[in-house]
């Protein structure tokens, strides 16, 4: 591949899709808070940069997959990030954030003549390194052309388009993600019942994950959990974007009853395993 792509932010899912990028032949540019992260996709010829604006090339493309929306307002407020990127550049950002926080920053692009796609992926890392993502993304059209096979590279199995209005990816993201918190949440409390009464939770779900569920969510994290293993691990995720989609969902008025219960029982219990 001839362009050089910037990629920051190299987390547990970051990693693996700048890992992606490379074996499918991009040149990469990675910055990452913590620099020893980067060590191996350096190893593998990345170019290591010392701040953000260094991973960004005039008029090319730039992913970031961060934390929250504060970490990406950094990243798109930091000195000299968006006058660098430039007219025909294109920020492509993969972080679960607000849908209304990808708005503001899609209209500051804007100013600058350069384009934002928002573009959230569904996938642990492990399905990451196995190429195995659901990736919805919108924002405005000749920018999606350019950047799809970007996703693609870094292991979207399926990519579906919201179109161009920004936000639109964002909210799919975070109705997937509580819909997946409620189903982990869920599912622990039904099998430590059924086995609390003698019944083998691990037989409960591959009956249940055969015929009424059969879906992947209900499937692996259905065999986590009867198998006591930890899928989200003092993991600070769920309740992050179950608060994320509460605080939408209130901006227009539209109930939260199960959501605001996941929310304080999330906050509880945080850091188990469900």
């Amino acid at each position: 591949m001839s362009e050089t792509i910037g990629f920051i932010g190299l987390g547990q899912l970051g990693l693996p899709l700048a890992t992606n990028l490379l074996n499918a032949g991009y040149a990469l540019r990675v910055y990452n808070r913590t620099a020893s992260k980067a060590e191996a996709l350096v190893a593998q010829g990345a170019h290591l940069a010392s701040r953000p604006v260094d991973a960004v090339t005039s008029g090319g493309i730039v992913a970031t997959i961060v934390w929250d929306d504060a970490a990406l307002e950094s990243v798109v407020m930091s000195h000299g990030f968006l006058e660098h990127l430039g007219p025909g550049g294109i920020h492509l950002s993969m972080s679960t954030v607000l849908p209304e926080t990808a708005k503001k920053l899609a209209a500051i692009h804007a100013q600058h003549d350069c384009a934002y796609v928002e573009a959230p992926i569904f996938g642990r890392p492990e399905a990451a390194v196995a190429r195995n993502l659901w990736i919805p993304f919108a924002g405005p059209q000749q920018a999606k052309e350019r950047v799809r096979p970007l996703l693609s590279a870094m292991g979207g199995q399926g990519i579906f388009d919201f179109g161009e209005e920004v936000g639109a990816a964002t909210l799919v993201k975070l109705v997937g993600n509580f819909l997946i918190s409620s189903a982990g949440y869920s599912m622990r409390e039904a099998l430590s019942m059924a086995e609390k009464n003698g019944v083998d939770p691990q037989a409960v779900v591959d009956m249940l994950t055969q015929t009424l569920f059969p879906a992947p969510i209900y499937q692996s994290y259905g065999k986590r959990i009867a198998e006591k293993t930890a899928p989200f691990s003092q993991s600070k995720i769920p309740l992050k974007d179950v608060g994320l989609f509460k605080k939408t969902a209130q901006q227009v008025e539209s109930p939260t009853p199960i959501a605001s219960l996941l929310h304080d029982l999330l906050r509880s219990d945080e850091g188990r395993a469900y």
